[in-house]
């Protein structure tokens, strides 16, 4: 049975470039480094870049993206630092919570987020979204 996320693992272009965004500005624990790769840290997150040069810059077209968990009190300072470092923006937000998304600099598409499933479920149930059926009130074991 699965238990949570173990970690991410993203395909970096420029190992050198990538470590300095998620050490110097999103402030990761750089934990290892090597040749074609490096482990960073938050408290109960493992990144693994891996240089790869098949990896594309591009951002993919989809809405896949990795978000991290912020507070309120922090959420404004750290989109001003992102904003002055001029790191990319790819969405604007729509959904409950304030975020903020922008990009690595090898196109992963990142969320700064406040909240958690909790308030969105909260949220949603006062606006639900289109045929939107919550499963609280099914039996533990039904399927």
């Amino acid at each position: 049975m699965l238990t949570g996320l173990n970690h991410l693992t993203f395909a970096v272009t420029d190992l050198k470039r990538s470590l300095a965004f998620y050490r110097d500005t999103l402030h990761f624990q750089l934990e290892a480094e090597w040749e074609r790769g490096a482990y960073l840290s938050l408290p109960g997150l493992w990144l693994c870049l891996s240089f790869d040069p098949l990896r594309s810059t591009l951002p993919a077209a989809d809405y896949t993206h990795y978000a991290f968990s912020i507070s309120d009190v922090d959420f404004p300072h750290f989109v001003a630092h992102l904003r002055a470092e001029r790191v990319g923006e790819w969405r604007d937000n729509h959904s409950e919570g304030a975020s903020f998304y922008f990009l690595d600099p090898d196109g992963h598409k990142l969320e700064a987020h406040v909240g958690n499933l909790t308030s969105r479920l909260a949220a949603c149930r006062q606006r639900p979204h289109a045929g939107m059926q919550f499963r609280d009130d099914q039996c533990v074991g039904e399927t």
